[in-house]
């Protein structure tokens, strides 16, 4: 008889998942000739996966690991979205040096024996991040 994984094995192999699928992200945007400003950015109101800047933009990456593109997209949820730009304002409150530049919110999916799936502005936040 076999017996069922705990939750926490689970919750173990999900977030090295997620931090072997933010490393493999972080290497594909300085490929793409950004530079990796901050990763995991974590305060109470929200997270960041990664934030990167190339010239005068700076992107708010969050990244998906998932089978399908849809379903990453799907996983990036309204609530979520909300959080990622209360944790930008954060991030930009700290770095007001980065005010300036032109913000975007992007996903960086990752799916197994794909090459990694930059999708550009996402999303957009109703209200001015300044």
């Amino acid at each position: 008889m076999m017996t069922k994984t705990p939750d926490r094995f689970k919750r173990k192999r999900a977030q090295k998942r997620g931090k072997n699928a933010e490393t493999l992200a972080a290497w594909w945007l300085r490929l793409k000739g950004f530079h990796i400003i901050s990763r995991s950015f974590r305060r109470p109101v929200g997270e960041i996966d990664i934030i990167a800047r190339r010239g005068q933009l700076l992107c708010f990456v969050e990244v998906k690991s998932r089978a399908k593109e849809a379903e990453a997209l799907a996983a990036v949820t309204a609530k979520q979205r909300s959080r990622i730009a209360w944790a930008a304002r954060a991030f930009l409150q700290q770095r007001s040096d980065l005010a300036g530049l032109t913000m975007r919110f992007d996903i960086l999916v990752i799916a197994p024996g794909r090459l990694p799936r930059h999708l550009k502005g996402a999303w957009r936040t109703e209200a001015s991040l300044a």
